[in-house]
């Protein structure tokens, strides 16, 4: 067991930004373990004590990316071609995930948690469906395409909490076909026997997803909330995000998305319902009464035409917020925390929802315990040592006070402004280079061009 000393410039402590304060870290065994901790932290210490690790600037407590799919990174500049809807995005992306193998995503994903290491992200959820090779056919390890996302979170120096989705339908009543295969483990049970397989690591962690409620058999829900139940594990499950699957749902069972979790056990303190876009108050009621959480993506949100969730509402009746990028049309979390109230205010036509604290928040300690990861997300005495420093002095953040760096951070800031990362009290981005994968860029470039028809 080592120890050391970072020194903050300025630092977020969760009410306040407090000048001049000292973190000891303790740190040993594997990169992102669960070992690296902040063992104590001093206040109104004005200058870096001898041979202290001095970061200038803001810092925060690590940002957690609750919602990703890796490989939707190679369709970046690419969808956004020309017009369509979210249904025609979705045949590119399938085009994409076809062309996937263990090697290739495991190149890709390296890349793109290395980008969200330079954007602030200390926890990744990674929403797994892509699990087998094209056509349905198993790997000789059925998790080969789990384990290689595993291993680049680990390449990449972040956390990661594994959520492995449940494909079984291509809609309601709809076996899964053409390139839809590959996600299906054919049942429920079969699917919960494969992902029993998975084992945690330092780095990583094991939840469960319902991919949604089309691509999940109602009358097998329930065996995908019992596996998490049994671990103890997050659940996640895109919920509402179209019209579409609300209508076709309430023409098949007589319910909403939101009612039907309901009565299959899906909803809980422990489930996040991704997007939670077109609700009704009832299904507002449910979600909230419930304890389950929603994870806003905005920039995607808004990049698919999906529409602008009721977050406010979710959030009075008791849903925590997080915040994830979901497809990468940016991996940015403090766009995504001043997107969630931008848009809001495009709504309602009113400002100030949330004040930058409840946006960071839902950007770090709610983000993280949606995932599991519930001793990260704050920079106090026993917390997981993953914090990132976002500079003060750039062209987008220089001016305001420091004491106001929430507000600068939330409303100004980008990822581009972030110079340090730090995870398990070991610096996974310092000064604005990524210290394990040398050339982010060049690394993203070779794994998308791999991808190309």
């Amino acid at each position: 067991m080592t120890t050391k000393t970072y020194w903050l410039e300025h630092a977020w402590l969760d009410t306040h930004v407090e000048p001049g304060v000292a973190l000891t870290v303790s740190t040993s065994g594997s990169a992102a373990g669960r070992d690296g901790r902040i063992t104590a932290v001093r206040t109104d210490v004005p200058t870096p004590p001898p041979g202290a690790e001095i970061l200038r600037g803001l810092t925060l407590p690590g940002l957690a990316n609750a919602h990703s799919h890796a490989f939707h990174r190679a369709l970046r500049g690419t969808v956004q071609v020309g017009s369509g809807t979210f249904w025609t995005w979705r045949e590119v992306m399938y085009s994409v995930a076809d062309r996937l193998t263990p090697e290739t995503y495991h190149a890709l994903a390296r890349a793109v948690y290395a980008e969200m290491a330079l954007a602030g992200v200390t926890s990744v959820g990674e929403f797994h469906y892509v699990h087998h090779a094209p056509g349905g056919t198993p790997y000789a390890d059925p998790n080969a395409m789990g384990e290689a996302l595993i291993a680049a979170a680990a390449d990449a120096g972040v956390r990661i909490t594994l959520l492995d989705t449940a494909y079984l339908s291509s809609g309601f009543g709809q076996p899964p076909t053409g390139h839809q295969l590959r996600f299906s483990d054919g049942d429920a049970e079969a699917w919960a026997a494969r992902s029993a397989l998975l084992k945690e690591r330092d780095h990583a962690r094991i939840g469960a997803a319902v991919h949604s409620v089309r691509a999940v058999p109602a009358d097998q829900l329930q065996t995908v909330a019992r596996w998490a139940e049994e671990r103890r594990a997050p659940l996640h499950v895109h919920l509402s995000e179209q019209t579409a699957e609300n209508e076709a749902c309430l023409e098949v069972h007589g319910c909403t998305p939101t009612q039907l979790l309901a009565l299959h056990g899906v909803l809980g303190p422990r489930t996040t319902g991704v997007h939670n876009t077109h609700l009704t108050a009832e299904d507002i009621s449910l979600i909230g009464g419930s304890g389950t959480g929603t994870c806003m993506c905005p920039t995607t949100e808004r990049d698919l035409a999906d529409g602008i969730g009721p977050a406010v509402a979710l959030q009075n009746e008791g849903s925590p917020l997080s915040l994830g990028s979901d497809s990468h049309a940016v991996i940015d979390l403090l766009e995504e925390a001043r997107a969630m109230e931008l848009n809001e205010r495009l709504r309602t036509r009113t400002r100030g929802h949330w004040t930058a604290a409840a946006l960071l928040r839902a950007a770090s300690a709610d983000g993280h315990a949606a995932l599991g990861w519930d001793e990260a997300g704050t920079l106090e005495a026993g917390a997981l040592a993953d914090f990132t420093t976002i500079a003060l002095d750039s062209v987008r953040t220089a001016g305001p006070l420091p004491r106001l760096g929430a507000e600068t951070a939330v409303f100004a800031a980008s990822a581009a402004d972030v110079s340090h990362t730090v995870v398990a009290g070991r610096h996974v981005v310092r000064d604005g280079a990524h210290t394990l994968v040398p050339d982010v860029p060049k690394a993203l470039a070779d794994a998308v061009a791999a991808l190309r028809g």
